[in-house]
């Protein structure tokens, strides 16, 4: 009961106290409030970052595997993937193969071409050529017309299936289906639009079409080393078909025993850890940045109670000498630093979060602070104010009663 109220004496001489100095006190919260701003606007933008990241990943699947030439994480020397044998569409049947789990494959060739219609042109949009089941493992779907077929690809069919933003700027105000564009220097029928998708990774999937793969190899040529996307049927199986599609492949293209594999087996996973490794030092770094004008604003707070030891030592001798207990005057001068901090805490997450949210306004960088990093920001300005709050606390408490009555 006496602790209670220590503490309800002890945060109320702590109020008046800050509200007879207010000058002192805007002074020393703005040093804890920079701190905490700093601190909770880089988390907020890392977060927001970290955030954009894992939702693109999951656009990819957490149930795919890519084939291809080169891997997504360089570990070794590029001339020596670089001149790796191609790979090819003869592939994708022994994938299929390779495991149960396996449920569809699909070729993917890439080039870069204009596209036309009448008087409109886009230059590089990117032209993939592939298979009906690209639009299932990666989750393409269709908003008008249809996607590729099965008999598109084996007739060798010059149709085209477009992204969303191709078919706003090449027809704009009008219906693409039936319409013959140019890629390049062939004329395709047009025969479906996709949904919108955004961008995944940096590439813009609007800006995209899609033909037969065979299509393709009659207009681009059969020089390109396509990908090959493959889908298993749960992301627990993913290691164990990655590990016989590995052996299927090897078997294929002759790859002798004891040789390296001449191909790459990629995962979202691996995108992922190497994401980790690169921001993790980032994270590391900006977090000290903060934590150091924390640590600043603390040795203010400091400074600033020693001083208020000293200007109320014959306040604290009067009040020892009615009565007041040594950890009466402890409560009560690390009451004062604790709500300082926390003032300072409250008005600096305010002014991060707006931080964050401003540069995720103007820049392409994301900001998304989670709830409990605010209450952890406002919590840890306080616990500041408690920790350096120690010493000016135990000074003023152990001052002599007798002394600090002589005290002008």
């Amino acid at each position: 009961m006496s602790f209670r109220v220590d503490v309800w004496e002890g945060g109320r001489i702590a109020l008046f106290s800050l509200k007879a100095n207010r000058l002192r006190t805007v002074l020393t919260t703005v040093g804890i409030g920079v701190g905490v701003c700093t601190l909770l606007a880089i988390v907020g933008i890392i977060q927001g970052i970290n955030q954009s990241f894992a939702d693109q990943l999951e656009q990819i699947g957490s149930n795919t595997i890519q084939v291809s030439k080169f891997p997504w994480t360089m570990g070794g020397d590029w001339w020596e993937y670089r001149n790796r044998k191609n790979l090819s569409a003869d592939l994708v049947p022994a994938i299929l193969k390779s495991s149960e789990h396996v449920v569809a494959a699909a070729p993917i060739y890439f080039e870069r071409a204009e596209a036309r219609f009448l008087d409109r042109r886009m230059s590089s949009v990117l032209v993939l050529g592939t298979t009906p089941d690209a639009a299932i493992i990666s989750s393409f779907f269709v908003d008008l017309g249809r996607f590729l077929t099965t008999a598109d690809v084996e007739t060798r069919s010059q149709v085209v299936v477009l992204g969303s933003e191709v078919a706003r700027t090449l027809f704009p105000g009008l219906n693409p289906l039936g319409h013959r564009l140019v890629l390049g220097s062939k004329p395709y029928r047009v025969v479906g639009v996709m949904e919108s998708k955004g961008t995944v990774l940096g590439d813009n999937q609007d800006l995209q079409v899609f033909i037969p793969y065979r299509s393709f190899q009659s207009h681009f040529g059969k020089r390109n080393s396509p990908v090959i996307n493959v889908m298993v049927d749960s992301p627990d199986n993913v290691l164990s078909a990655q590990d016989l599609i590995g052996a299927a492949l090897r078997r294929e293209r002759k790859t002798p025993p004891g040789a390296g594999d001449d191909f790459a087996l990629n995962r979202p996973e691996q995108l992922a850890n190497m994401y980790a490794q690169l921001t993790g030092a980032l994270y590391g770094a900006a977090t000290g940045v903060g934590l150091i004008t924390l640590l600043v604003g603390g040795i203010g707070i400091m400074n600033i109670m020693l001083v208020s030891v000293r200007e109320r030592t014959r306040e604290i001798g009067v009040r020892r000498a009615l009565g007041a207990r040594k950890r009466t005057i402890i409560i009560q001068f690390l009451m004062e630093a604790a709500s300082v901090s926390a003032v300072g805490g409250v008005m600096g997450t305010l002014v991060g979060l707006g931080l964050a949210k401003t540069v995720s306004w103007i820049t392409p960088l994301a900001a998304a602070v989670q709830p409990l990093t605010i209450v952890g920001g406002v919590g840890f300005a306080a616990a500041v104010g408690l920790l350096f709050g120690i010493w000016p606390a135990a000074r003023a408490a152990n001052l002599d009663p007798v002394e600090a009555l002589r005290h002008d």
